[in-house]
């Protein structure tokens, strides 16, 4: 149980980043659209974690998925939400800006 809650808040092994970007992940940004607004990674999406599910058409299915918000925990949310709904290679990266300096 403890693995699989370090997996949820993306605390596993450590991820390249770099590497998703290279197979074309996409970066989407759960915050609100006012957090988003203040500072955010370039090229993500912003689609807030209270309409996620409402908007998976926004998503690709087929390239792999990079979550991230303010701390890590709506990223965590939006993860399992993107799971459950088939999509296979789903990441969380956690805060925005911690992400970002991985993507350098």
């Amino acid at each position: 149980m403890i693995d699989s809650l370090k997996q949820m808040l993306g605390f596993g092994p450590a991820t390249d980043y770099r590497a998703l970007l290279k197979k074309g992940a996409q970066i989407i940004d759960v915050r609100s659209p006012g957090e988003y607004q203040s500072g955010h990674i370039k090229g993500s999406v912003n689609i807030p974690l209270d309409v996620i599910g409402k908007q998976l058409s926004k998503i690709k299915k087929d390239k792999p998925v990079i979550t991230c918000c303010a701390s890590g925990m709506r990223s965590a949310s939006a993860k399992q939400i993107l799971k459950s709904n088939g999509f296979t290679e789903v990441y969380n990266g956690g805060g925005w800006s911690g992400l970002e300096g991985k993507l350098r």
